[in-house]
C-alpha cells in the first residue's frame, strides 16, 4: 500500500525550550519520531508516490509516479547524481550517488533544500536558470559544499520534467562530478608547460649555435668572396659580376640566419625589456610584409617577470604571423597597457574576419594551432586570451595577464611609435 509522505517546514521564529515533559508528552514525541523514521524509510525504498510540502502558499502535493519501475534502478546505478526539485529548490528525490558526492546521509538530503549545498554567488547564478528550465535545458558549473566542508566542482544539467495533470513545476537535475576531470586538466597543463619550457630552452640552444657558429662561418665566407672579387682581373668582367652576386647572396643568407636566430631567442628582451622587443618585432614585420604597424605602449615603471615578457612577445609573434598568412590586412595596431597588477596587450588588424571556433577549411590547421598556442602560453602565466573577429572590422586579440611582484630595472619610456 502506497504512503503519502508529508513534510512540514518549521517556522523560523519557533524556539526550542527545555522544560519538564509528562509521560504522555514523551510518548507522543516518540510516536511522531517513529512516523518520521518510517516516512524516511518509505522514501528511500520507493514506497512513496507523493510528497506534501507545507510552504508559505499552503500545502502542495508532488506526485512521484513510477517510483517502483525499472528506471529507478537505472537512476540508482548512475555514476552521476540525479535529483528532482520543486521550483523553490526543495529536493523531492536524490539518488545515492548524489548523497555520496556531497558526503551526507540520503535521509538528510531528501526533503532538504538544494540551496544548502551552494554558495551565495552560485545561488544567484542558478536562480534564473531554474526559471528558464521550461524553455530549454541549461548547464552550469558550480562548487558544491559537501557535508565535510570540502568543495566539489560539478556540472549541473537542468531540465523541467513533464508533470501532466499538475500545476506544480518539477525540475530534473543531473550532477556530474568534475573533480577527476579538473585533476587531469591540471596535469595536462603542467605537462604542456614543461613542454613549452623545454621548447624555449631548445630554441635558445639553437639560436646560440646559429649566432656563434653558422653566422660567423657565413661572415668568413663573405669576406673571402669579397677578397676573391677584388683579386679578379678587370678584364674578367663576367667572373667579377658572378663573384659580386655570390657575395650579395652570402650577405642575404647571413642576415636571414641572424633573423632566425633572433626569432628563436630574442636577446634584446633580456637586455632592454619588453617594449624594445615589441618595437623591434613590429619594425621587422612591417619591413618584411609591407603591412603598417602602429605600436602604443605605456611607460613601464619596472620590468615584468621574465616569463610574462616572453609570453607577450611570443603571442605577438604568432599574431603577426597569422596576419601575414591569413588576414590580408593593411594595418595592425598594437597597444600595451598596465593597471594595478594587470598587463594587457591588444593586437588589432583591419583584415578579413574569421570564426575563432570554426575557421575556414583552407586555413583551418594553421589558424587553430596559432590560437591554441596563444591560449596555452597565456594560461601558463595565469592569463587569458580573447579573440573577437567581426566581418568588415578585422580581428582583435586581447591578452590579459595578472602579475604579483615585479622586478625593478631600467625604466623604458616609449609612448608611441609609428612603424
Amino acid at each position: 500500500m502506497k504512503i503519502l509522505a508529508k513534510i512540514l517546514k518549521s517556522s523560523k521564529t519557533e524556539k526550542l525550550k527545555f522544560q519538564r515533559v509528562s509521560v504522555s508528552d514523551f510518548q507522543h514525541l516518540t510516536s511522531r519520531l517513529a512516523v518520521a523514521e518510517e516516512t524516511v524509510r518509505a522514501i528511500r525504498s520507493g514506497e512513496v508516490d507523493s510528497v506534501m510540502v507545507a510552504g508559505k502558499e499552503g500545502s502542495q502535493v508532488f506526485t512521484l509516479d513510477g517510483a517502483e519501475h525499472a528506471y529507478r534502478m537505472l537512476i540508482e546505478s548512475m555514476n552521476e547524481g540525479a535529483l528532482t526539485l520543486t521550483a523553490d529548490k526543495a529536493i523531492l528525490f536524490a539518488n545515492r550517488r548524489f548523497a555520496k558526492m556531497v558526503k551526507c546521509p540520503l535521509e538528510q538530503v531528501t526533503g532538504s533544500s538544494f540551496r544548502r549545498f551552494l554558495s551565495a554567488a552560485d545561488r544567484a547564478t542558478l536562480r534564473p536558470l531554474m526559471k528558464q528550465a521550461a524553455k530549454d535545458g541549461h548547464k552550469i558549473q558550480v562548487l558544491l559544499h559537501a557535508g565535510d566542508g570540502s568543495l566539489i566542482p560539478v556540472l549541473l544539467s537542468i531540465r523541467e520534467l513533464a508533470n501532466e495533470g499538475s500545476k506544480n513545476v518539477i525540475i530534473g537535475m543531473v550532477v556530474t562530478d568534475l573533480t577527476e576531470a579538473r585533476r587531469n586538466e591540471e596535469q595536462l597543463r603542467a605537462l604542456t608547460h614543461r613542454v613549452v619550457q623545454a621548447q624555449e630552452a631548445e630554441r635558445g640552444r639553437v639560436a646560440l649555435e646559429l649566432h656563434d657558429h653558422i653566422t660567423q662561418l657565413l661572415c668568413a665566407v663573405l669576406v673571402r668572396s669579397q677578397t676573391l672579387a677584388d683579386q679578379l682581373p678587370t678584364r674578367e668582367k663576367r667572373l667579377k659580376r658572378e663573384a659580386l652576386k655570390l657575395r650579395e647572396l652570402l650577405g642575404q643568407t647571413a642576415d636571414e640566419v641572424e633573423r632566425i636566430s633572433r626569432n628563436l631567442w630574442p636577446g634584446v628582451l633580456e637586455q632592454l625589456g619588453l617594449i624594445a622587443v615589441l618595437r623591434d618585432a613590429g619594425t621587422k614585420f612591417a619591413k618584411r610584409t609591407g603591412v603598417a604597424v602602429k605600436l602604443a605602449c605605456v611607460s613601464l615603471p619596472a620590468r615584468l617577470p621574465g616569463d610574462i615578457e616572453l609570453t607577450l612577445y611570443r603571442i605577438l609573434q604568432e599574431a603577426l604571423e597569422n596576419v601575414a598568412l591569413h588576414a590580408s590586412a593593411r594595418r595592425v595596431n598594437v597597444k600595451l597597457t598596465m593597471q594595478d597588477h594587470l598587463v594587457q596587450l591588444v593586437i588589432c588588424d583591419d583584415g578579413i574576419s574569421f570564426d575563432p571556433k570554426h575557421p575556414p577549411a583552407s586555413r583551418k590547421q594553421k589558424k587553430r594551432l596559432g590560437l591554441l598556442d596563444m591560449c596555452e602560453r597565456a594560461n601558463h602565466v595565469g592569463g587569458t586570451v580573447n579573440v573577437k573577429s567581426v566581418a568588415g572590422q578585422g580581428t582583435t586579440i586581447t591578452i590579459k595577464i595578472p602579475f604579483g611582484k615585479i622586478r625593478r630595472g631600467s625604466q623604458i619610456q616609449f609612448v608611441e611609435n609609428r612603424l
